[in-house]
């Protein structure tokens, strides 16, 4: 199979979809592998380090769209990208559909085969090629609020771990999955006082048993919500309904009641945000303020770790691309129920339910797909 891996154009996005380990498994494998110039260099993967793997450079992005049966990115494709997308070639990729309607259509037109690393699924109900993403940009939620909370940044002023005499900061972390594990440990780590949030007594069991003693937890009902929200220096929103819009679980009107300065960081905004005054924003531009409070709203944050992001993906994505391109991905996705959960476009139909939910589409199964 030829695989094509072109350059990340969305706006400060530093991946890239294939390490040049990655391509040297995949030519080992027989395949071939084009690289667009340049497209491992944010990562800090010269040319000559794919070359070295065995793969090809071309010039640009309408050569690999071009050349490859299947494409293989980080980011959702934007607009140009979809355009040079062809009936009967594979996409393999984040795609978070559910609040993107415009893609969505466009992706159903192209005729392609769209398979999504966050909907992938395993056998302990994880979803391995969301989860070295969520733990990056979980680590790095506490961080970017703490430069957020910073008074020349629109901030409160208030440190994280405080200092002998006076108290440290008052996070909020509204989900206690993978994202909010890891933001809630950092935040710890750096001293705030922490509170998670979750539905699932399950889970926070877990947490006490693993975390007790180092931040604290408790059942998301509204009030509790709204009451430590109201009290928060930072609320982190790491709440995931796979597929799916996220849910909006901070009001505008609840803006009124929170800390003048205080920073929201919404690392659920790929699928549309769980804050109802979330926007996505940028790297180049990542904060703005809604009556006195702090946004933080990157919708790709781990591209601010590129390096780290690039090799902790492609290590997850690596087996998936491999059983794709080694056995075309019908079979692929026969052989495997959890990459068949990644399946949502194939031949202009919407293939997750979830996502035709959100957009009020049309949806036939995965498995009808595969027979078509």
């Amino acid at each position: 199979m030829k695989i094509g891996c072109p350059k990340e154009i969305k706006p400060q996005e530093f991946r890239v979809g294939i390490t040049p380990a990655a391509a040297h498994e995949a030519v080992a494998h027989g395949h071939e592998v084009y690289m667009e110039t340049g497209a491992g260099a944010g990562a800090g993967f010269d040319d000559a380090a794919y070359v070295a793997a065995g793969a090809r450079i071309v010039d640009s992005a309408p050569e690999i769209f071009a050349l490859a049966d299947m494409v293989v990115k980080v980011k959702e494709p934007q607009p140009a990208e979809r355009k040079m997308l062809r009936e009967g070639q594979v996409l393999f990729t984040y795609l978070h559909l559910a609040p993107d309607p415009e893609q969505t259509h466009d992706l159903l037109a192209s005729g392609a085969t769209c398979i999504a690393y966050e909907t992938v699924t395993d056998d302990r109900g994880g979803l391995p090629l969301l989860a070295p993403m969520s733990e990056v940009a979980g680590r790095l939620a506490p961080q970017v609020g703490a430069w957020t909370l910073q008074k020349a940044n629109g901030g409160r002023g208030v440190l994280m771990g405080g200092v002998p005499g006076v108290g440290p900061a008052k996070v909020v972390v509204i989900g206690g999955g993978v994202v909010g594990t890891h933001a809630a440990k950092v935040a710890a780590g750096m001293g705030a006082d922490v509170t998670v949030l979750d539905r699932s007594l399950a889970r926070l069991r877990y947490l006490d048993d693993v975390f007790g003693g180092q931040f604290k937890n408790q059942y998301s009902t509204a009030a509790a919500t709204a009451q430590l929200v109201r009290e928060a220096d930072m609320v982190v929103g790491a709440v995931l309904i796979p597929g799916a819009a996220a849910p909006k679980l901070v009001s505008r009107a609840q803006l009124a009641d929170m800390k003048p300065g205080a920073v929201l960081v919404d690392v659920a905004i790929d699928q549309g945000g769980c804050f109802e005054t979330s926007r996505a924003t940028t790297h180049a531009d990542p904060i703005y303020d809604v009556d006195g409070i702090m946004h933080y709203c990157v919708a790709n944050m781990p591209g601010a770790v590129a390096r780290t992001s690039t090799i902790a993906l492609g290590n997850a994505t690596l087996p998936f691309m491999l059983a794709l391109a080694d056995k075309g991905w019908r079979q692929a996705c026969a052989d495997d129920a959890h990459l068949l959960n990644g399946l949502n476009v194939h031949a202009g139909k919407l293939t997750y339910y979830a996502v035709g939910r959100a957009l009020g589409l049309d949806v036939i199964s995965p498995q009808l797909a595969l027979k078509g």
